[in-house]
């Protein structure tokens, strides 16, 4: 059995798996990871494949294959229940996790999260996206989009060179076509497992309103925060407020557990 690269950070009780993002490995959270509340909650980061430690491990790329890595990575720490916090891909991928064995799931905090069903682009924006495998003017280009044209070159480039690095070719570029075109919404549809959605106000992609159209209509539990001063990377833009709002949801999730109240 495969066990991606990982590292846990805190030992509390409560349990959290990290899912990164497209243009990332698990250091996309290096940003909050001295925020986190290490005596109340456990994080394990991890790198799926094809990404960071995992750069090198072979498979489908995809978000079921993601979900099954995922539930064995919990079998392997001996964590029965867990949230799942995910950015962007990673939401998605939580999502398939929540298909694949929702009574594992405690909770869900999506950061601008794909939904189940995929992205819709017009041939334009797939152009760009399906050419940001090989191309880092392209990658740079997303970025700056999905922020609202607001940020400096400096962190644009250092995205842009991080990303290249995270990742290989490969997998970048097979991931993209199960994040955007596979539809698998069906699966999780009326699940009544918590889920907070985060909606950067400067994101184009993935707003509030796309967000409400998704997760909020297929989960009778969701509910959706929007960002202000965020794109889509609430990590890097607002890390305080992302770990405020992450730590709080999962605090009451919990609370309100008939296990946990009794």
């Amino acid at each position: 059995m495969t066990i991606l690269p990982h590292d846990v950070h805190g030992d509390g009780p409560q349990r959290v798996i990290a899912l990164h993002g497209w243009f990332s490995d698990r250091t996309a959270f290096r940003s909050i990871r001295p925020l986190l509340d290490t005596t109340r909650f456990s994080y394990a980061f991890v790198d799926v494949r094809g990404y960071g430690e995992a750069s090198e491990l072979a498979g489908e790329y995809t978000m079921a294959e993601i979900a099954s890595d995922v539930l064995a990575l919990a079998d392997h720490l001996g964590w029965s229940e867990f949230s799942l916090l995910g950015h962007s891909m990673g939401g998605k991928a939580a999502a398939a996790v929540l298909a694949a064995d929702a009574s594992r799931v405690t909770g869900i905090v999506g950061i601008s999260p794909v939904p189940a069903s995929g992205v819709p682009f017009d041939d334009q924006a797939w152009q760009l996206f399906t050419g940001a495998a090989e191309n880092a003017d392209n990658r740079r280009a997303i970025i700056d989009l999905t922020t609202g044209n607001r940020h400096t070159g400096v962190w644009l480039d250092a995205m842009v060179r991080h990303s290249l690095a995270a990742s290989s070719v490969s997998a970048f570029a097979s991931y993209l076509l199960d994040w955007a075109r596979h539809d698998f919404h069906e699966t999780v549809l009326g699940d009544p497992t918590p889920i907070l959605v985060i909606a950067g106000e400067h994101d184009p992609a993935l707003s509030a309103d796309v967000l409400r159209g998704t997760w909020l209509a297929w989960h009778p539990h969701a509910r959706v925060e929007v960002f202000g001063n965020a794109g889509h990377y609430a990590a890097d833009e607002t890390p305080i407020a992302l770990v405020s709002a992450v730590e709080s949801f999962l605090t009451r999730q919990e609370a309100d557990r008939p296990m946990a109240a009794g």
